[in-house]
Parts: structure tokens; sequence; C-alpha cells
């Protein structure tokens, strides 16, 4: 009880797109885009999360508004310390004596180079202990999946910059793989086709804008939804607006979901067939936000004939289980499938 009051543990998923924190007992305390905006001279930061991503490609020329991590790892450490410290700042009062633990979910594809910068930017921060576990393994936490128990459990994470699919038994790994495709990919795939179908340049939030209204991966009452956008034309350079429909928005995502297709058949062809059995019978999870993608579930079901379930909240799920990892441990239930450092 004493210790609680002068220290708290931190879950973080330190994602592309967004951050995300929570506290056990309190629940999610932050959901922010992972964005910052500097002063080009001095660094000096001017707003973090979701008033600094309202500035991307509309700031003055000394002030930057950037995204610190691409892919799903750290492309600026020193910006994604201030990001962190800031977050922390934000859900820990001054009077907390003892600098918190910290567990964060990262992609199982990054070096041991960009570990090591996810963690030396969480010790930066104020973190006395941190520990990275993979964004699977945490998402099947934060889902509530029996994980612990001698069957095959197939997670699919799919964030904004990486999506991870991993077999799980018995608190651990068995088999996984990762891929540097996420929602990003699924954006970036709508900005291109805009381009070369209507000759008309629209940026990454306007793509999000339209993933998020009209966007599927499959629709089985074949219904059509139009919006209109706005942008620059490509050969005049003149703004002009056009109307889209969600049939070829579906059909400009089909490259980026074959790539998350393809990776979870690759899983299943390495799981052994004991555990396949089992996900035969349970099914398949997907988390991260690119699992809000309207009929994704239905069409990866359909390709691998395998049931597919959407978890509850499963934009929360990586930083609901990062956050609940200390309470696991105390039971020895997951000690063997994570990776973890401790300040020397």
């Amino acid at each position: 009880m004493w210790k609680n009051m002068f220290s708290t543990d931190i879950g973080m998923d330190l994602g592309t797109c967004n951050t995300l924190v929570y506290i056990n007992g309190k629940g999610l305390v932050i959901n922010e885009p992972s964005v910052v905006a500097l002063e080009k001279n001095t660094k000096k930061v001017i707003s973090v999360g979701r008033e600094a991503k309202n500035m991307l490609l509309r700031t003055p020329e000394d002030i930057v508004a950037i995204r610190p991590l691409r892919d799903g790892v750290i492309a600026d450490i020193d910006t994604t310390e201030k990001m962190i410290r800031h977050f922390i700042s934000m859900v820990l009062p001054r009077r907390w004596l003892i600098k918190p633990r910290m567990v964060i979910g990262i992609p199982s594809c990054i070096t041991e180079v960009e570990r090591r910068a996810v963690e030396e930017c969480a010790y930066k921060a104020g973190a006395r202990d941190v520990k990275v576990v993979e964004e699977s393994l945490a998402a099947a936490i934060g889902a509530e999946i029996p994980i612990q128990e001698p069957a095959g459990n197939m997670v699919c994470d799919i964030g904004g910059g990486t999506t991870e699919v991993s077999v799980i038994s018995m608190s651990g790994i068995v088999v996984t793989k990762a891929i540097r495709v996420g929602g990003d990919e699924f954006d970036e795939a709508i900005v291109k086709h805009i381009r070369t179908v209507h000759n008309m340049i629209i940026g990454a939030q306007a793509a999000e804008r339209i993933k998020i209204k009209i966007g599927s991966a499959y629709d089985s009452e074949n219904t059509v939804e139009k919006m209109e956008i706005g942008g620059t034309d490509a050969i005049t350079g003149l703004p002009r607006r056009v109307e889209i429909d969600s049939i070829e928005i579906r059909e400009s995502l089909r490259e980026p979901i074959r790539s998350i297709i393809l990776t979870i058949k690759g899983t299943l062809n390495q799981t052994p067939p004991e555990l396949n059995s089992d996900i035969i019978e349970r099914g398949i999870v997907l988390t991260g936000g690119g699992a809000l993608l309207a009929g994704l579930d239905t069409l990866i079901s359909n390709e691998i004939g395998v049931p597919v379930f959407v978890a509850e909240d499963p934009l929360l799920c990586v930083a609901k289980g990062a956050g609940k990892y200390y309470e696991h441990m105390r039971g020895n239930v997951y000690r063997r499938a994570t990776k973890s450092s401790s300040a020397e």
C-alpha cells in the first residue's frame, strides 16, 4: 500500500501513429498521436500529441511537427524521449518519490539496436526499470486471451507501422512473424490511388479520414458508399474536389491487406499441427487499430478458413496488456514469454 503511494507501473504502446499509456487500476490515461512540434533552432517542445498532429504540414518555417517513430521503431531518439517524458508528466504527480516502472510493447521485427533505443528513451524519460515485450504478447494479455493454457492461440496485431502475427501457448511465443505493413501503408495506398486514378494529391490525414469513413476490406452486402474529397490537382496545382466511392478504396487497399494475409498463412505453415488444430477451434484474434477496418475479419476468415474475431477495444490491447504485465509477473504466468532489461 505504502509503496503504491510513491510509485506506479506504466504500460505503454509506443506506436507509430498513436501512443497509449495504461496504468493498472486507473485504466487508459493517455491516447494521443505520436507527434511532437518543435522550434527548429532551439528544439524546444511547442506541443505534443493531438495539438501537434494538427500542425503537421501547417506550421511556419520556424516550427516543425514530426512523427519520431516510423514503421514501429524510433527514428528520432531525442524527440521520442521528449514525447515520452511529456506523457509521463501528464499522468504522474510531482509528489511521487520513486520513479515508475515501465513496460513497453514493441514489434518483434525490430533489431537489437532499435530495442536498445526504446529502452534508452524510457530510462532518460524517468523510468527506473524498463521491460520490453512483443506487441502480440502484450495484445494477447490485454485481450484477456487465456495464453497460459497448453493450447494454441493466434493473435494478429495490426498497428500503424507494423503487423505482428504470433502463435502463443503456455505463455510463450511459439511462432511469430512481423512485417512493416500497417495502418500507415493503408493510408499511403489510398494517397497513391487518388493520385493515379484522379490526378489529385491528398495528404496522409485526408487518406486516414477516407479509410475511416468508407474504407473496407470486404463487403458482403455489395453496398456502395460515396464521399467528396478535396485536394490539389496534380497537373494544374489548383485546388479541386472529386467524388470517390467505397469500391475503389477497397481495391486500393488490396495490396497491403494481401501482405497481412500472407503473413498469417506463413505463420500457420510454421505452427506445429497440434497447435493449428487449437487455432481452428479458437480462431484468430485481431488487435490494433488496423483491426477496425470494416470487413477485415470476414476477409481473413474466408481466405484462411479459420474463425476470426476482433478483440474488444482492439486499439487498447497492447497498452492494456503492458499495463497488466507486473500483475501477471507476480503470478509467474508470463515470465518466460517476455524480454526485459533493468537499469544497472
